[in-house]
């Protein structure tokens, strides 16, 4: 299919950005493409008008903060990947962009396009969640900063009010002590995550200090599972204590589970302490 005819505008700056969504409201942003541009074809999202903001600077490259690092939003997976500083302080981020989609996908994808159209199978989200990343936004009102994990509010449903449009996320550089990790069964034919998990782990004097593990894949949004993380307080992080806490991630997810002809409710749920306990286990490793 084709999508509905459009009006089209490419913004040279953040703050052309801005105008024309204060001018053209129920505009659609693009930056790369591959999250908006399907559904337009399947005629699923028909905006009146595109702004595209894949060719602003400002909106692009990886920054070296205080305490980590700023990605702007116009910044490809392919780069995320291929950023030795990201994968020298927070090498989770660097290899879950390297393993979305295919290379036509990472080299035109961005972060910023992939968090604001918020599959509940998209793999960065769950990892920013996991990390307590940061989401910058910007609007006719200002800019504001969101945790990650109130961001993501629901199916494609995030905390961006009208006119808003996501500048850059502030992630943290991972400390001695500190490992994140992510592991995801991947559809086939997308590479969505089926079935994802996200887990940092801090482990002070060999025992398990702190931890945030998040699924994604399985229900609306990335999902934090306390029942997990609480499992893991104390323990020294064996084979055990990784597997006694995974087997309790289906308790966290409740009812409401996504299922699809290629994975059922039930093979969800049945799976998911799978997942959860290889991203246990790598965050682990590193964390030890």
């Amino acid at each position: 299919m084709y999508a509905s005819p459009f009006r089209y505008h490419r913004a040279s700056s953040i703050a052309e950005a801005r105008q024309l969504l204060a001018t053209n409201p129920g505009a659609k942003l693009l930056a790369g493409g591959h999250s908006l541009l399907p559904l337009m074809k399947l005629r699923l999202a028909n905006p009146d008008v595109l702004i595209d903001i894949g060719s602003v600077a400002e909106l692009k490259g990886i920054t070296p903060t205080s305490d980590g690092f700023r990605i702007g939003a116009a910044t490809t997976h392919a780069a995320i990947a291929a950023s030795a500083e990201l994968r020298a302080g927070c090498a989770v981020v660097a290899a879950t962009a390297g393993r979305i989609g295919d290379p036509a996908v990472r080299n035109r994808g961005t972060i910023g396009g992939s968090l604001a159209h918020a599959d509940p199978g998209a793999d960065l989200p769950g990892v920013l969640v996991a990390l307590g990343a940061t989401i910058e936004v910007m609007g006719t009102g200002g800019t504001r900063t969101i945790p990650s994990n109130e961001f993501f509010q629901g199916l494609m449903t995030t905390a961006l009010a009208d006119g808003e449009l996501v500048t850059a996320v502030n992630v943290r550089r991972l400390g001695k002590g500190e490992g994140a990790a992510y592991a995801k069964f991947a559809h086939p034919a997308s590479r969505y995550a089926v079935i994802g998990a996200a887990a940092c782990l801090t482990v002070e004097k060999g025992t398990c200090a702190g931890a945030r593990v998040v699924a994604s894949g399985l229900v609306d949004r990335p999902t934090i599972l306390p029942s997990v993380e609480k499992a893991l307080g104390g323990t020294r992080l064996d084979e055990a204590a990784i597997t006694a806490a995974s087997e309790r991630a289906a308790e966290d997810l409740g009812g409401d589970l996504l299922g699809d002809i290629f994975a059922s409710v039930e093979y969800r749920r049945a799976v998911a302490g799978t997942y959860v306990a290889r991203a246990l286990r790598e965050a682990a490793r590193q964390a030890s």
